[in-house]
């Protein structure tokens, strides 16, 4: 989350620490160890074929599924989601530039961690509800030309999206003056002008596979509870049969490096020795943390390729079949990705997602209650420290277990059963080293 909002009105990333932890600091990182080995062990003995299905999962109530399937549920979020942005825009254009005003709180709070709960919760929620996609879908009606229109064909996979959300991450963690309402509108102008002349260009496909924060919600909403079994049916399923599901695409590499690699670096910009750094440093600091920001991508990226490489030698095969073989590994990563976002972000959810509604009320700074929210207090029973810092540490812990048993799935379904076991095990000192990292960096001094 951008550090630029008042420090009266943010609470720390980390309002625990490793003092808050039920256990000390040393056994929290032993016995997460140890249950990512004796899983790695457990699976790798008893695990031996894919068990994970697209026919899987339990059937919701019928009523449930029609209310999920309903055009009408989907017609009033989207009119939600429409006077939301109205009013967001209001106060983007009228609004006062001060800590007063709503914009940031909706863009880096509401937009960013929100969707990014609400999608691990019910799915990939910004499809439905994402407004410029609306408005382009509008547009097409009033031109009456085919909602299918496209100049050119779509060919770049996920890697606008990777650029997209590496930007974003930029702007939220790294520019300066990110909440003031002059960057605010030319950010938000240009990435709709931008989204509506790529939509224009290569049709509804961009929304798909290059509209950041479509591409966000949708592989975050691979772990969600919900989903549907190959005959179209809803049913409640594991976050494994969500990541199963991803098969291998251009440019998804990048795009899971971003994401984890952007959570992790948050971390760690809010690490006091860094800080330190950054300003004794003769090197301007936006320069530093950007260079710092971009190695945190490349780490991932590059771990994950080196990881495997290592794998596919291990097996007996050729080295260029790393690159098909990291694709297949890469959604092990979304569990991960989704358990630092977790423990990043859930204090700054709970709080700040409360006190935005205090701002919304008054979005043209005159004083105003226009939703009867001046008064809200946000409740802080969430974000007590003790609280705060098992969330960090089961999130992590969790995320990790889920990407090995995702890792394993995909091994064995793509490699010969012992040679995948075999060549799991870099991937398994990688999956080592991010949960010693992530520990490290939430409750390490």
């Amino acid at each position: 989350m951008a550090h630029s909002f008042s420090p009266a009105l943010v609470p720390a990333h980390g309002v625990g620490s490793r003092g808050d932890l039920p256990l000390p600091f040393t056994a929290l990182v032993v016995s997460a160890l140890a249950a990512l080995l004796i899983s790695f062990v457990a699976i790798s003995t008893l695990w031996r074929e894919p068990r994970l299905r697209a026919s899987d999962g339990i059937l919701l109530p019928a009523a449930v599924a029609a209310v999920l399937d309903s055009r009408w549920v989907r017609v009033v979020a989207r009119l939600l989601a429409a006077v939301l942005t109205v009013w967001t825009l209001v106060a983007l254009l009228l609004g006062p530039d001060s800590a007063r005003n709503p914009v940031p709180h909706v863009v880096y709070v509401w937009l960013w961690v929100g969707l990014a709960f609400a999608s691990m919760l019910l799915g990939p929620v910004w499809r439905v509800v994402n407004p410029i996609r609306a408005l382009h879908a509008g547009l097409l009606r009033l031109a009456r030309v085919s909602p299918d229109l496209a100049a050119l064909p779509y060919r770049w996979g996920l890697w606008p999206a990777a650029v997209g959300l590496g930007t974003f991450t930029w702007v939220e963690l790294v520019a300066e003056d990110n909440t003031s309402l002059g960057f605010l509108r030319v950010l938000i102008s240009g990435f709709i002008a931008l989204s509506l002349l790529a939509a224009a260009v290569f049709g509804r496909a961009w929304f798909e596979q290059g509209d950041p924060f479509e591409v966000w919600s949708r592989l975050l909403g691979l772990l969600s509870p919900l989903g549907r079994r190959d005959d179209g049916r809803w049913v409640l399923r594991t976050p494994l049969h969500g990541v199963n599901s991803l098969r291998g695409q251009r440019g998804l590499v990048p795009t899971v490096s971003v994401m984890l690699g952007g959570t992790a670096y948050d971390g760690f910009s809010a690490n006091l020795s860094w800080a330190t750094f950054v300003q004794t440093s003769s090197v301007p600091s936006s320069l530093l943390k950007t260079a710092t920001l971009l190695a945190f991508f490349a780490v991932v990226a590059a771990t994950i390729w080196l990881a495997s490489a290592v794998s596919v030698r291990l097996a007996g095969e050729p080295l260029r079949r790393s690159f098909a073989f990291v694709s297949d590994i890469a959604p092990s990563l979304i569990p991960i990705a989704g358990g630092y976002l977790v423990a990043h972000y859930w204090s700054l959810w709970v709080y700040q997602g409360q006190l935005a509604w205090v701002l919304l009320t008054d979005p043209l700074g005159t004083g105003a209650d226009l939703l009867g929210t001046a008064g809200l207090t946000p409740d802080d029973a969430l974000i007590q420290p003790t609280l705060v810092a098992t969330i960090q540490a089961v999130s992590i812990v969790v995320g990790h277990l889920l990407g090995v048993l995702a890792a394993h799935e995909r091994a064995i379904t793509v490699l010969e059963r012992r040679a995948a076991v075999i060549g799991q095990v870099p991937l398994m000192v990688v999956m080592i080293i991010y949960t010693l990292g992530g520990l490290t960096i939430l409750f390490a001094p």
